[in-house]
């Protein structure tokens, strides 16, 4: 009898500790609440000031939190610079010289801890920093999922590999999306996010120049800054209809062979996503909807929470 006693506490108190470790591995929208109510409101105002000063800058957090949650999932590696015994992911090769908004996340980093001190992750403040920045320019709100913790290792390697290319086929995005957990139906929803920003020249001059699912005119204006060779940090918008207002004018363009990307233009090319790009061009509700259910599910991919990571003080740097 008191064996059986002691097996039933001992199992109460595996089942207690489970249920502990799942609730720290959950995120919240709350999670912030007593130990930093402010968080919300200090990284909304200081993207505020940094869109009035750029609008671009909207859509450059959005990229930076793409890059980011595609590479180890959403930790804030990315932000992690190079030191003489560190190797980060900003030298890769779809990051180098093209993400962007470092500074907008550091300054962020510091209103939090003048707020609260080491109580808010990197990550944290990049995935506010990517819905308030699509908010700024016109877009969807959505309540963001908090509690992430920062890494402190980061994959050059993975960030070669798994961030998909501006030159990528269909197959390959949906493939790469699948890889982390993302549908087809999230694929060509995130990729909405290309109604705002602008990208280089480097990264479309194939498909401007090489490529016949354009439409010709669209082309040469294109090649009119962005020239068959040299040139290649130009910037031209993704959206050209409205680069700095998020709403579904991009899929509009893609449905004219307006697609500034080769990775672009793929999601209406006679493939499987060409009746979905049709939906999004006349409804933007639809559109705005899976976005949202996107960036919620691209969000969630494999965080650090709990004990694991660290909160980092500096978002460049592992704490020492």
């Amino acid at each position: 009898m008191m064996g059986c006693s002691t097996q039933l506490i001992f199992s109460i108190i595996i089942l207690m500790t489970s249920l502990v470790a799942i609730s720290s591995a959950q995120l919240s929208p709350d999670f912030y609440a007593t130990t930093c109510p402010r968080v919300k409101e200090i990284v909304y105002s200081t993207m505020r000031q940094a869109v009035i000063n750029e609008a671009r800058m909207g859509a450059s957090i959005l990229r930076l939190f793409f890059h980011d949650c595609f590479v180890q999932g959403c930790d804030g590696s990315i932000l992690l610079v190079d030191t003489p015994t560190f190797t980060g992911e900003q030298g890769a090769l779809p990051n180098k010289n093209s993400v962007r908004g470092f500074n907008v996340i550091n300054t962020i980093k510091a209103n939090v801890e003048a707020a609260c001190r080491a109580t808010v992750s990197c990550a944290d403040i990049l995935a506010l920093a990517a819905r308030d920045g699509v908010v700024l320019l016109g877009g969807p709100s959505w309540d963001v999922a908090l509690g992430r913790r920062d890494s402190t290792t980061a994959s050059l390697a993975e960030a070669n590999t798994d961030i998909p290319p501006p030159f990528a086929s269909l197959s390959t995005l949906i493939t790469s999306f699948s890889n982390k957990g993302l549908s087809a139906t999230d694929m060509t929803a995130l990729s909405g996010g290309h109604t705002i920003g602008q990208a280089r020249c480097i990264s479309f001059r194939d498909h401007i120049y090489n490529d016949t699912d354009i439409d010709p005119n669209f082309a040469k204006l294109r090649q009119s800054t962005c020239p068959f060779s040299g040139g290649d940090d130009n910037l031209a918008p993704l959206d050209i209809q409205t680069p700095t207002f998020f709403d579904n004018k991009y899929y509009q363009n893609l449905l004219a062979k307006r697609g500034l990307l080769h990775s672009d233009q793929e999601l209406f090319n006679g493939g499987s996503q060409d009746s979905l790009v049709r939906i999004y061009s006349y409804n933007a509700w639809a559109f705005t909807n899976d976005f949202v259910a996107a960036m919620i599910k691209m969000g969630n991919i494999t965080p650090l929470t709990g004990m694991e990571g660290q909160i980092r003080l500096n978002c460049s740097v592992v704490n020492s």
